[in-house]
């Protein structure tokens, strides 16, 4: 069984920074995609930044500037630096990967326990 934690949401003023951490354990042969979405309430979930199985980033475009996604494969990590928050920003950030699990090469989608991110006026 994969795993994904998450880490690093809290309450910023508008302006502020934040980083998002998020890693992947268990019995893990492959992540293909790995990235983050947000769900702000009364409102659906949405993509925010991913890594896509060809490496490439995709992001949102009322992130694009502000948020950059990065990441660390040997620690099946990837992180969310966030600049310049806005409060149309709040919202419950999920980390995402589609993983191929080590012992029956089967692949999963993954979701992290989601963390709260709040940007006051």
């Amino acid at each position: 069984q994969v795993q994904l934690v998450e880490s690093g949401g809290g309450l910023v003023q508008a302006g502020g920074s934040l980083r998002l951490s998020c890693a992947a354990s268990g019995s893990i042969f492959s992540i293909r995609t790995m990235g983050w979405y947000r769900q702000a309430p009364g409102k659906q979930r949405e993509l925010v930044a991913v890594f896509t199985s060809i490496g490439s980033t995709n992001y949102v475009d009322s992130v694009k500037g502000r948020f950059t996604i990065s990441r660390d494969n040997a620690k099946n990590t990837v992180y969310l630096q966030m600049n310049s928050l806005k409060p149309e920003d709040t919202a419950v950030y999920y980390c995402y990967a589609d993983v191929v699990e080590f012992d029956t090469r089967f692949k999963y989608d993954r979701w992290g326990q989601g963390t709260q991110v709040t940007v006051s006026s």
